[in-house]
Parts: structure tokens; sequence; C-alpha cells
């Protein structure tokens, strides 16, 4: 790490040899990225344990761990200076805090053009909720098949949180079911080849929510059981604010279908109110039934109620129309980048 003035500058390093060259199986190499927001005295801990479970693990075996770790601090936590000097782990540091999801991409699309076609890349918690117990269940999924598109990704079975969490994360659920017709129950520990990071890390969604983005990609997606583990030190910063704006931001790579479950709705709410006041004009025109006068009141307000739909209508139309239209920009040098590294690999 250079520091210039306020600027810092990392030295990404690429450790060992690795992948497969000219028909000589050497080791896979297992790439780790972890955002750290001031949290060094974990990863420590998180780092020794999962050299342990690589070494002794019979499904990793040939996988040789390389870590790298995103200071969401941009430069400001000094502790990370202390693991910046380990030969296995470089650092990564954004020039501004971008939150642990955008953080996490910062440093797999800096970090991505180092790594080898073969190489797998494991996704996770620097702070020890994300268990280095279940890395071989991931890593193995990815190895066992040649298919390089396999996207594995860390099921949620159990959580160590108080009532009110569960309370307030069994409600967001149920809206993120409604919303969106799906529920993400895994969070940023995930599995999948560094070829196939290549190809999907430039979506724009990524650029909202890493976790949720994996998700909402229309990919076969492998789920593995695990338990979320406990924090080894330290207290976490996450305040129920900042839950909230997470939560919002998982949304966000879900807005075509938000969009579109949104527009159904309200058509049938639109629908509803146009054929409820044909039929009492209806009634009122051809037959000498009386009606009721709060029939009156009750169709005035579904008529008000239907062209407030049609409103919300044309505007999630509008939502959905510019979320379909995803920005081209700058494809054209990642396709580019992407052939050339293809090509250097294999060469």
């Amino acid at each position: 790490m250079v520091s210039s003035g306020s600027v810092t500058v990392v030295l990404w390093r690429r450790v060992g040899t690795l992948g497969i060259r000219g028909g000589i199986v050497t080791t896979t190499q297992l790439a780790i990225v972890c955002p750290s927001y001031r949290d060094v005295p974990s990863f420590e801990i998180l780092r020794q344990r999962l050299i342990d479970i690589v070494s002794t693990d019979p499904a990793l075996d040939g996988c040789q761990p390389v870590f790298i770790v995103v200071d969401d601090t941009a430069g400001q936590d000094h502790e990370i200076e202390r693991i910046a000097t380990l030969s296995d782990t470089s650092v990564v540091v954004p020039p501004f805090n971008l939150g642990h999801q955008r953080g996490l991409v910062y440093g797999l699309r800096s970090i991505i053009d180092s790594l080898d076609e073969g190489a797998v890349i494991v996704t996770m918690d620097a702070d020890g909720e994300d268990r280095p117990e279940d890395l071989s269940l991931l890593v193995g999924a990815v190895l066992s098949t040649p298919d390089d598109s396999v996207l594995v990704v860390a099921r949620r079975t159990k959580r160590n949180e108080s009532i009110r969490f569960r309370v307030l994360y069994t409600l967001f659920k149920s809206m993120f079911r409604i919303l969106t017709g799906t529920t993400v129950r895994s969070g940023n520990y995930a599995a999948y080849r560094a070829s196939l990071a290549r190809r999907i890390l430039y979506h724009p969604y990524f650029d909202l929510c890493y976790s949720s983005t994996l998700v909402s990609l229309d990919m076969t997606l492998t789920e593995v059981s695990c338990p979320r583990g406990t924090r080894y030190a330290g207290q976490s910063r996450m305040s129920m604010m900042r839950l909230f704006m997470h939560g919002v931001r998982m949304l966000l790579p879900f807005t075509d279908r938000i969009a579109v479950r949104a527009l159904t709705a309200f058509s049938a709410i639109f629908a509803s109110g146009v054929l409820m006041g044909l039929i009492v004009v209806g009634i009122r025109l051809f037959t000498k039934a009386a009606i009721p006068g709060w029939t009156t009141f009750t169709l005035l307000g579904v008529l008000i109620l239907s062209f407030i739909a049609l409103g919300n209508f044309i505007v999630l139309f509008a939502v959905f129309s510019h979320s379909r239209g995803i920005s081209l920009a700058g494809l054209e040098d990642n396709n580019g980048r992407s052939a050339r590294n293809s090509s250097a690999t294999s060469g």
C-alpha cells in the first residue's frame, strides 16, 4: 500500500502458480474476498481458520487460498496495515466508503483480471458470521462440476438474533415476497469460478446490491444450507437504520419484477372500477331496481382508486421500461478485456 497525501493506492499481488498450464495440473486458486469495516481482528481469526480448514479438509485438497480484503473505511483503518504485509493477503482500498455490498463488488472488479479462468472465488463477511466450516460445502459444489456457470450461495437455516430482529426480519421477508415473488435467504457467502465472474460482474445491478443481484439474475442457483455463525471480535456496526437501507437496496435489483407485479395489480383495480361503474350505470338505465345511496359513494371511491391506479400504471410502466433499458456503455471494453484474459490464460 502506497500513500501520497490523501490518496491511497493498493498494490494487488498475484500469489502462487495456479490453474492448468500445458496439461500439467497444479493447485486451484481459491480467492477469498472479504469486505471489512474495522474488522481486522475478526479477519485475522477468520483467515487462520480458513487456512487450517483448507489444509485438512479432503474436499479442498489442491486448493491454494489467497485473501483479498476490501477496506471499506477507505484507508481510515490503520489496523489494515497489519494484514497488508501478509504474503497471502492483498488489500483493496476504495476511494471512499461504499458500504459492504458495493465495496465487495468494487474489490471483485479490481482483482478479477488477475485471476486464472479456473480460479474459484469465494465472497464472505470478515466478521466470522459466514462460517469457515461451511467453505467445503460451497467450494466442493463448484469443483464437482466442470460447468463454469454454477453459482453456489449459502442458504441461511439458523440465525442467532434478538426477538426484535426476528420479528422485523419476518416482516421484511413477507414484504419482499409480496413485491418480488421470491425470497432472498442468502447473504454475501457465495462461490463461483472466475470465468463466470467475468461474465456477470459488470451487470449494472451489481452496482446496487451484491447479494440480491446473485439471486435476481437469470441463472441456475445452487443453495447450500448453512447456519449463520457468530462474530469473532468486536461489535456489529449495523444499526437499524442501516439495516433498513440495506433492505431497500436488496429490492433494487428486482425493480423489473416489482414493476410487473404492480402493473398487474393496478390494472386489475382499474378494470374492477370500470366494470363496477358500468354495472351501476346499467342498473340505473335499464332496470327499475333501487340503488342504495351508499352505492354511489362506494362507486365514486372505487373510480377514484381506479384513476389513481391508472396513474400508477403509467408511472410503473415508465419505471419498467427504464429498468429494461440497461446501459450498454463500456460493455465493448469489458468484452474486449474478457477476450484478452481468455487468450492469455489459455496461451
